[in-house]
């Protein structure tokens, strides 16, 4: 007999309240329309993969990690750091508990896992996920910068010194010596 997917199927609804998430920190610095949670999960992920491979740990564990990381948001909202500091923050664990009550076992125990992994910070992977997290921060604080928001260098900063990887530490200080949009004069330099 098949599992019962009801809850599976409510939490995917729930998960899309993620695109719609405003990251709120941003806010304090000026930015008028903020990435959403969704959208900071996605770079995250692949920022995860990227680092877990130049670390030489699993790349597919570390993004799977990163794309649930944030994935309490959808009922705690994104608090920011000032926030943290006057509301008392909600167990990630129990509020993932909480998300995956009555989904099919082996995927709650699968999800759970992911956020303990990552919340507890000890394998590689979670490491790897963590620096990712702080270096989308930073690579988001630069593009809002190039934008205009001259309040995101505080963003800037306080992540780059946050990362522990030798290889967010490098991409940080590449990052910071590119512009936004290298990327895209140097790929309309290139011949077809």
């Amino acid at each position: 007999m098949a599992e019962d997917l009801s809850a599976v199927a409510r939490f995917l609804y729930e998960s899309g309240t993620l695109k719609h998430a405003r990251r709120t920190g941003w806010w304090m610095a000026g930015v008028r329309d903020p990435e959403s949670v969704a959208e900071h999960s996605w770079r995250t992920s692949l920022i995860a993969s990227v680092i877990a491979k130049l670390e030489g740990a699993d790349p597919a564990r570390a993004a799977f990690l990163a794309v649930w990381h944030d994935s309490q948001e959808t009922r705690t909202g994104d608090v920011n750091h000032l926030g943290k500091k006057y509301a008392d923050g909600a167990d990630p664990l129990a509020v993932t508990a909480d998300q995956t009550a009555g989904m099919p076992q082996t995927l709650a125990d699968t999800v759970r896992e992911l956020v303990a992994e990552y919340e507890a910070n000890e394998s590689r992977e979670a490491v790897c996920a963590r620096d990712a997290d702080k270096l989308e921060c930073m690579l988001q604080g630069i593009e809002y910068q190039a934008q205009g928001y001259r309040g995101t260098q505080r963003w800037i900063d306080n992540s780059r010194k946050r990362l522990v990887t030798e290889s967010g530490q490098r991409l940080a200080d590449e990052l910071l010596t590119q512009d936004p949009l290298d990327w895209l004069n140097t790929a309309m330099r290139r011949p077809n």
